[in-house]
This record gives C-alpha cells, structure tokens and sequence, in this order.
C-alpha cells in the first residue's frame, strides 16, 4: 500500500527532525541538530567523512533510538508509531541488492515487500528501466551489471513504492563522473515528478548547484542551512570547499580554546 502524503502539506512536513542528539558510548555524533523538509523539496546534506551524515540516516531510519530530540515523518513520530517509517525510500552507502537475481527479480521483490498489486509493480518498473536506460537488462542477474548501473537499481527500487521522502546516503561515491551526472540529474527531477522530498548526503561539491539548499554538518553540528550561493555571500567566502573550511577551521578553534 502506497502511503500518501498528508493533504495539508503545507503545514505538515515530510521531515521535521528537532534538536536531535546521538552518542557512541562516551562519543557525542550529533548534537542538537534540527531540520525540517517540505514535500518536493531536495536539500543537499554536505559534510565530510564522519560528519555526522550516516548516523543522522541511521536514525531517520530508525536503525538507532535518537538520545535526545525527536523525528517525525508526515507529522507522524518515529517512537510512537511503529508505520511511520512507511513513506521513506532509502539508498545506503553499501549496496543491499540481491547478486544472485535479476534486476527485474530485485524489484518486483521490493514491491511486493510494499503490497504493491503486481499489475501496478510491472508497470511501475517498466517505466522507471526504461527512464534510467536500463530496459535491456531487466532479465540480467544484478551481479553481471557495472557499479553504476546497480546504482540506478538501487535509486528505481527506493522510489517504486512512491515514498513522500527520499534518503540518499552518498550514492554516487566511487562512480565515474558521467554516471554521477546522470544519477543527478534524475534525482533532481524526483521532487517534482513524483512530490517527494529528497535528502542527499554528500561530500562532493560538485553535485551542487548555486540554487540548492544545503544544510552543513561538522562534527555532528549543523552549522549552516540555507541556499547555496546565500551562504557564501553571508560569509563572504568564494566556494562551498571555502565554507566546509572556515566552519573546519572554527571547530578547531573551539576544540583548542
């Protein structure tokens, strides 16, 4: 069953995370962090490795119970209903497809796990193969297939079910560059093709353009949100890597003093 979101998507977030904290025994990962998403809305989450980025994934996911703070998708909280997790799609870092089946295979196992009627699942992926040029492949066994062709399997499988969110976890890391501009560009086309909000966690600058809005993690703070070409104007720096650097540079000093 396809979980719509909420009619009154103005007032009611896909994603409304609130003063969320997390620990790995004595190490704090996130601390107080907060970040709300409208339906349609993509939103770049950029931070280095060990930023924060997969564990903030982790507990949308609800892989992990948040220390502090809450999380709600489609104004429904994570620790009260056991269905919240419905409306999200997900593309991890680590690859979860099946080797051993087909593309075809994986994805219609997928909708099956979501209740989709087959009828509804066939068509859904007929189209989505044939968007990410995939169509010819559809009978191979995933583990015939390149780096970056399964990674378009994975982004058609998490979105077959018509999530209300979308969560990519660095999903172009180790492509090449034309692959990376190709899986992009059809991400971007997601929130307003099918209304869903995407968070994308990266570390490379180039996936982002003047227009996006970027939320800054570091060392599992949000320093900075807003669109892309503001924020370097407000801090008066030239680039994002300018930007990733002075808020570096700030936490050092911090840590120091």
């Amino acid at each position: 069953m396809t979980i719509h979101p909420p009619t009154d998507t103005a007032s009611t977030p896909a994603l409304d995370i609130r003063a969320l904290g997390f620990d790995y025994s004595s190490k704090q990962a996130l601390n107080d962090v907060s970040l709300t998403l409208a339906h349609g809305e993509l939103t770049i989450l950029l931070g280095p490795n060990g930023a924060g980025k997969t564990t903030l994934f982790s507990l949308i996911c609800g892989l992990f119970a948040p220390a502090r703070g809450s999380i709600s998708i489609n104004g429904q909280s994570l620790l009260k209903r056991s269905d919240a997790l419905a409306p999200l799609g997900i593309v991890f870092q680590a690859q979860t497809l099946d080797l051993d089946l087909s593309v075809q295979q994986n994805l219609l196992y997928f909708c099956a796990l979501h209740g989709l009627p087959k009828a509804t699942a066939r068509s859904r992926i007929a189209d989505a193969l044939k968007r990410m040029d995939l169509h010819t492949r559809a009978n191979d066994k995933v583990r015939t297939l390149n780096g970056g062709h399964r990674r378009r399997v994975e982004i058609i499988r998490s979105t077959l079910h018509e999530p209300s969110i979308l969560l990519l976890d660095e999903p172009t890391v180790g492509l090449d560059i034309p692959t990376r501009a190709e899986l992009v560009d059809y991400v971007r086309e997601l929130p307003s093709s099918q209304g869903c909000a995407v968070l994308w966690a990266t570390h490379l600058i180039d996936e982002i353009r003047d227009t996006d809005r970027v939320a800054l993690l570091h060392a599992g703070k949000l320093h900075h949100d807003g669109i892309a070409k503001n924020l370097l104007e407000d801090n008066q720096l030239s680039d994002l890597p300018a930007l990733m650097q002075y808020v570096s540079d700030g936490h050092k000093a911090q840590t120091v003093g």
